[in-house]
């Protein structure tokens, strides 16, 4: 255990990252930020070669970061491959696991399976950590099939060490956050703390590694309950402010406040409770979660009706990405919204500042349009994220407005309201009384 620490700090091995997204990448980053070697492997060919030449296209995802990859990768403490073949000369003893576990809004385990057995076959002996979101009971299902051999051999030391970096809050990082994990024993649990003490000030060990992976999917089934109930009390009470009641009931110390809009999206808050009922044993004992996932799929098509409902022929949409600052467009919540007016046969356009016309076209079946100038072809707008990119172009966005109905689903445009009405345009913010 110690030798594989030990090798770690002088460098005679690298900390091997299964995943260069945006998980896999600023764990090599922060931990060749220590002085540590980190190695990714990921089977995209053009992103290996473009970190290779330490090069992050997403310059939100720099400015969270903090700092500059290129330094490391001259440096020789940051390397990308592509081929299994140069993993394997390798013969890393740290292996990180940071693939994505869901596909088409479903979990999915297929590509874990692989990268377990990916790593038996280049690894002679380490520890394995999982970063990626698991479904309940995963891990074990893992472990029978591929590692028990070599974890009662003592061959491999298996640990779990689930995410919550907060990729919009420089502040929210691996350094800074809460982490918790959870070893399959002992020797498992204090070499991960070792290991991730390297990088992490806050650790929180978990007394098994069934406890740290349930963790991270617990955690955000909490969050989708209360986005869900949210847009629930939007919908009992549409003749209300539950926008301004939400922000009030958020005053108390021990509620968090969440708004009403178009739902969640992204890798794991929308799937954190369908992890959750696959895991368990007792499935209708989970009717509140059953719920979220009913609610968080539906608001979308409601918002599109009441949009259908005005007689809105072209529609502009800012934002594909599910989150602020970041071009992630996994399960965003835009995409089924389009759907619905595509198939009304609405005309029905998106400009986002990280997706090309191709991608765009790709991922939503929608054209892109010139920004900010073609703002003024739309009869509805719907403002879905809070780019920089578009809060920074704020008053180019109002100069272009001419459209009959402005829906906000952030706030950032309530204080242009005396703007909007002097343009007689109709301003929808999420939430508010009969929004939708």
């Amino acid at each position: 255990m110690n030798k594989i620490y030990n090798n770690l700090l002088n460098n005679k091995k690298p900390v091997c990252v299964w995943g260069t997204g945006y998980i896999g990448l600023s764990t090599m980053a922060f931990f060749s930020q220590k002085n540590i070697k980190a190695c990714g492997y990921d089977v995209d060919k053009k992103l290996v070669n473009s970190l290779s030449r330490g090069f992050i296209k997403n310059d939100d995802f720099k400015k969270w970061l903090g700092f500059e990859i290129k330094p490391y990768v001259k440096k020789g403490k940051l390397s990308f491959k592509s081929e299994l073949s140069e993993i394997e000369k390798i013969d890393p003893e740290v292996n990180f696991v940071c693939i994505p576990t869901e596909k088409n809004g479903k979990p999915l385990m297929n590509i874990l399976q692989k990268t377990i057995k990916n790593i038996k076959k280049v690894s002679s002996s380490g520890i394995i950590i999982i970063e990626s979101t698991l479904t309940p009971g995963t891990a074990d299902k893992i472990i029978q099939k591929y590692l028990i051999k070599e974890i009662k051999n003592k061959k491999f030391l298996f640990a779990i060490a689930p995410r919550r970096d907060w990729f919009v809050d420089g502040t929210k990082n691996l350094t800074n956050m809460d982490r918790v994990f959870g070893g399959i024993n002992k020797e498992s649990s204090f070499l991960c703390k070792k290991i991730l003490g390297i990088v992490c000030r806050k650790l929180h060990m978990a007394s098994s590694h069934q406890v740290a992976e349930m963790v991270k999917s617990f955690e955000n089934c909490y969050r989708h309950v209360d986005i869900a109930l949210a847009n629930q009390l939007s919908l009992a009470y549409p003749k209300d402010n539950i926008r301004e009641t939400l922000k009030l009931v958020g005053t108390k110390w021990n509620i968090g406040t969440f708004y009403p809009g178009f739902g969640s999206g992204g890798y794991c808050i929308p799937l954190s409770s369908k992890y959750v009922i696959s895991g368990s044993l007792k499935k209708k004992s989970l009717g509140i979660l059953q719920q979220a996932i009913k609610t968080d799929n539906h608001i979308n098509i409601l918002i599109a009706n009441s949009v259908i409902k005005k007689k809105c022929k072209k529609v502009g949409i800012l934002g594909l990405s599910y989150k602020s600052n970041l071009k992630v467009s996994t399960l965003s919540p835009i995409i089924p919204f389009i759907k619905k007016l595509k198939s009304n046969k609405i005309s029905v356009k998106i400009f986002d500042p990280y997706f090309s016309n191709k991608e765009i076209k790709k991922i939503a079946n929608a054209n892109t349009f010139k920004f900010p100038k073609d703002l003024s072809s739309f009869d509805c707008i719907i403002y879905s994220v809070n780019h920089y990119n578009f809060v920074k172009n704020k008053n180019k966005i109002l100069r272009n407005l001419k459209c009959k109905y402005f829906i906000d689903n952030t706030g950032e445009f309530k204080n242009s309201l005396n703007t909007l009405k002097a343009k007689k345009i109709n301003y929808i913010l999420s939430g508010e009384k009969n929004w939708i």
